[in-house]
């Protein structure tokens, strides 16, 4: 079994310096944040906006800061159970694991917009041009979750298999790297597709088609996924990770909608004005 040999040829930590260790998940991270920015400033050259490179770099920090925050604090209300109001201190502690998308995905909407407003960016424009390159974020981010052995999924006798560490002495469905191809590979692929366009689609498509795409595709993973051992099945099969999808569906298609009925031409700055 090819992915079960890779999985136990692999280590958590990429490289260590001295007493510090490097991880594959921070890596990921960092990647994921450079790669989206990347894409973001080539999709807006494209598209003639002509945002500058300081103001672009301004918005990305913000969504570093917002996503970071925004994850840990959804996975403790979420995900905690409880346990952080008997371990506050936790919170803080990162290293430990804990992040939720659905929270990183709030948090860095919010963390771009203060930006945004700041600078006299269009908030929508940023956040089609954010979600065509934060596919490749998420593709980095579970291919780490594969390295680390964790949110594995539920046992299976297909070839691609995996026995991780943690998992028992069973073979299991390897749902982190699902969730690579589907929300990271395949939603990439579609939004830069629809990005090639010029002039490009009103705005709100790209935020639109983000929302959907990883709403579904997540909520189906989830049904091979092994929820979350403190919270486990909230009702029949339904886990948290499926609940926080179902308003992502419901949210894109109405920003599809409106973006449809509305007809806004993407655009950098507020005022129609380049700033170089």
């Amino acid at each position: 079994m090819f992915l079960n040999d890779l999985y136990h040829a692999l280590s958590p930590v990429a490289f260590s310096v001295g007493p510090v260790e490097v991880r594959w998940y921070a890596l990921a991270y960092l990647a994921g944040f450079v790669c989206a920015g990347v894409v973001m400033w080539r999709t807006q050259r494209r598209w003639g906006l002509d945002v500058t490179v300081d103001d672009l770099l301004s918005v990305v920090l913000g969504v570093v800061f917002g996503v970071i925050i925004g994850a840990r604090l959804f996975y403790v209300v979420f995900y905690g159970d409880g346990y952080y109001l008997e371990h506050p201190l936790e919170i803080v502690m990162l290293n430990h694991g804990g992040m939720s998308f659905h929270g990183g995905f709030v948090g860095a909407v919010v963390g771009g917009a203060i930006v945004c407003r700041r600078y006299g960016i269009s908030v929508l424009t940023m956040c089609d041009l954010g979600v065509i390159g934060a596919p490749i974020g998420l593709f980095f981010g579970r291919c780490a979750n594969f390295v680390n052995g964790e949110l594995w999924g539920k046992p299976t006798d297909l070839p691609w298999g995996v026995m991780f560490e943690t998992g028992g002495n069973v073979y299991r469905h390897p749902s982190q790297l699902y969730e690579a191809l589907l929300e990271g590979l395949v939603m990439f692929l579609v939004l830069y597709a629809l990005s090639r366009r010029v002039p490009p689609r009103p705005q709100g498509t790209f935020l639109g088609t983000f929302l959907v795409l990883y709403g579904v595709f997540r909520f189906l993973i989830e049904f091979v996924r092994v929820p979350d051992a403190q919270l486990g099945y909230l009702f029949g099969p339904i886990t948290m990770g499926q609940l926080l999808s179902l308003p992502l569906v419901v949210a894109g298609v109405a920003v599809l909608a409106l973006a449809h009925r509305a007809q806004r031409p993407q655009v950098g700055y507020l005022d129609g004005a380049s700033r170089q």
